[in-house]
C-alpha cells in the first residue's frame, strides 16, 4: 500500500520571508518520517506552491498508484494549487491541518523587532487559514475528503492518521484479495444470498469458484507424512478431548491438509462454503470433516465462513486485515436477567481469539446440516469487541458495526463458539436496532474497539457505515 503526501504553500511568500520554505519543508518531512514508522510506503510529491507544480505532483502520484493522498497544509495556499492534484489522482484526500506546535508563542512573536519577521513566524503556524477554502472548493467539485486537525506532537492526531493508514491498507488488501466460493448457499437463507458482481465492484475482491471435486482430488493425494503433521498440529493448537475418535481425527486431518493445498493452489484469501451432498457420498464425507481445518485457516488469516455466507466472510476478512481476528457468529439467545446477548456459531472459529484453549470435540449431529463429526468449543476472550456485518440493501452494500464487551458468565457447551456480549444500550434495544439495519443473521466478531478504523474504511470504499452501539 502506498500513501501519497504533498505539502502546499504560496510561492509568493518565499522571497518575502527568508527561511520560511525550508522550515515548512522540514515539517512535511517530519510527517513523512512518522508515517513511514507506521509501516507504509510514503510517496512524497514535495511542496506544491503553484498550479504548474500541482500538475507535476498529480502526475507523480498517479504514476505511483497511491491508495490514499494526504494533503499537508504547510501555510496559507491558493486552492488552485490543490484542485488539479485531487482531480487527477482520483483517490480520497485527507487534509492535514497540522500546526508545528499546540499554540503560537505569542510573547516571542510579539517581541520581534521586525513586523516582516513577525508575519513570517505567523505564516509558519497558518495551517488553518486554508482549510475552509479547500473544503469549499472540494465540496463544489465533488472531491471526497476528510480533515485531521492537530499539531505535530499531538498523539491523538497521529492516532487518527494511523487509523487512516490502517483503513487504506485494508482497502488495498480487499482490492487485491481472492475470495473462494465452494459449494452453494444454504437453501432458504434468503438473507445470506448476495450479488457477487456487486461484491467485486464494491470491494475490488476477485471471486474464485471452486469445485468440490478439486478438494476431493487433493484429499485423495494426502500422504501419510502430511497426515501425521496435521494430526500433530491439531494436538498443538487444540485441546483434543478424549471422546474424539481416532478415525474422526484422521478424517478431519486429511481434509485439513487438502484445504491447505486448495488455498495455496488457488491463492485464496478468504473462503465461503456450504455443501450437503447425497447421504453417504464422498462429498458429504468431506464437508462433514472441514471444521477443524477451516478453524486453522481462519486463525492464520484466511477466514472461512460456513453456509456460503459471502458477505460475512468479507466482514471477517476486514477484521483479519485490521488485526482484530474476525470470528463467524450469529445470535444465539438473549439473557434478560444479565442484560447480555449470546452469540456463537457452529463450524470454523478464530482460535487466536479464544479466552481459553480451544477444544476439539465430537458432535453426534450437525444441527440443520447432514452428518456428524468434530467441532470447535470456545469463547471469545473477555474484553472489548467490535461486531461487523457487510449489509446488502436496495442501495447496494454498506457496513454495520457495534462496539461492546465480551463478558464472563455461563455459556452453552454444545460444541460451538459461544460468548456473552454486553453493549452500552439494553440488550433488547440493541437487538432491535441491529436487526432493523438490515444485516443477515450472521456477523463477524473482532477483538478491540475499531469503529473509527471501520468508518474510515467505509469512507475510502465510498459506502455507508452505520454504528448502533459504542462502548
Amino acid at each position: 500500500m502506498k500513501a501519497g503526501l504533498f505539502g502546499i504553500g504560496l510561492d509568493t511568500y518565499w522571497p518575502q520571508f527568508g527561511g520560511l520554505l525550508s522550515r515548512l519543508e522540514g515539517y512535511r518531512l517530519q510527517i513523512k518520517e512518522r508515517m513511514e514508522r507506521m509501516n507504509v510506503t510514503v510517496v512524497d510529491a514535495g511542496m506544491v506552491d503553484n498550479p504548474d507544480k500541482a500538475r507535476q505532483a498529480a502526475g507523480y502520484l498517479t504514476e505511483e498508484k497511491v491508495d490514499i493522498v494526504f494533503l499537508y497544509i504547510s501555510t496559507y495556499a491558493l486552492s488552485s494549487t490543490v484542485l488539479p492534484v485531487a482531480q487527477q489522482v482520483k483517490t480520497p484526500v485527507i487534509i492535514l491541518n497540522i500546526q508545528p506546535v499546540a499554540a503560537i508563542d505569542y510573547e516571542k512573536l510579539n517581541g520581534m523587532s521586525d513586523r516582516g519577521d513577525m508575519t513570517g513566524e505567523w505564516l509558519a503556524h497558518c495551517q488553518a487559514c486554508s482549510v475552509p477554502e479547500i473544503a469549499c472548493v472540494f465540496n463544489r467539485s465533488g472531491i471526497r475528503y476528510d480533515i485531521v486537525s492537530g499539531y505535530l506532537a499531538d498523539e491523538e492526531t497521529w492516532r487518527e492518521i494511523g487509523e487512516w493508514l490502517d483503513a487504506a491498507r485494508v482497502m488495498h488488501a480487499l482490492n487485491h484479495s481472492r475470495m473462494g466460493i465452494m459449494g452453494h448457499y444454504y437453501g432458504g437463507m434468503l438473507d445470506v444470498y448476495t450479488g457477487l458482481t456487486g461484491m467485486s465492484a464494491t470491494f475490488g475482491t476477485h471471486i474464485e469458484m471452486i469445485e468440490m471435486c478439486e478438494l476431493k482430488a487433493l484429499r485423495d493425494s494426502v500422504s501419510a507424512e502430511e497426515l501425521q503433521q496435521k494430526t500433530d498440529e491439531f494436538a498443538t493448537t487444540f485441546d483434543v478431548i478424549p471422546e474424539c475418535e481416532e478415525t474422526e481425527i484422521e478424517r478431519a486431518a486429511r481434509t485439513s491438509v487438502a484445504l491447505d493445498k486448495l488455498v495455496a493452489a488457488r491463492r485464496i484469501d478468504a473462503l465461503a462454503y456450504y455443501y450437503e451432498g447425497y447421504a453417504g457420498n464422498d462429498y458429504e464425507n468431506i464437508v462433514t470433516s472441514v471444521i477443524a481445518g477451516n478453524t486453522l485457516l481462519t486463525g492464520k488469516g484466511v477466514p472461512v465462513a460456513g453456509e456460503c455466507e459471502v458477505k460475512n466472510v468479507q466482514a471477517m476478512k476486514i477484521m483479519a486485515e485490521f488485526g482484530a481476528g474476525g470470528s463467524f457468529s450469529e445470535f444465539y439467545a438473549m439473557d434478560f436477567t444479565d442484560d447480555v446477548i449470546l452469540l456463537g456459531h457452529d463450524g470454523p472459529a478464530h482460535f487466536n481469539m479464544a479466552e481459553e484453549r480451544v477444544k476439539l470435540v465430537p458432535l453426534p449431529v450437525y444441527h440443520g446440516k447432514p452428518g456428524k463429526g468434530l467441532s470447535i468449543q470456545m469463547s471469545v476472550k473477555q474484553g472489548p469487541v467490535t461486531l461487523l456485518s457487510v449489509v446488502e440493501g436496495k442501495e447496494g452494500f454498506s457496513l454495520l458495526l457495534a462496539e461492546g464487551k465480551s463478558v464472563a458468565g455461563p455459556t452453552l457447551q454444545i460444541g460451538n463458539t459461544n460468548s456473552r456480549y454486553k453493549f452500552d444500550v439494553p440488550a433488547k434495544t440493541f437487538m432491535e436496532q441491529w436487526s432493523k439495519a438490515g444485516p443477515s443473521h450472521h456477523c463477524a466478531i473482532g477483538t478491540g474497539h475499531i469503529a473509527g478504523k471501520i468508518k474510515k474504511l467505509g469512507f475510502l470504499l465510498n459506502i455507508p457505515v452505520q454504528q448502533v452501539a459504542s462502548d
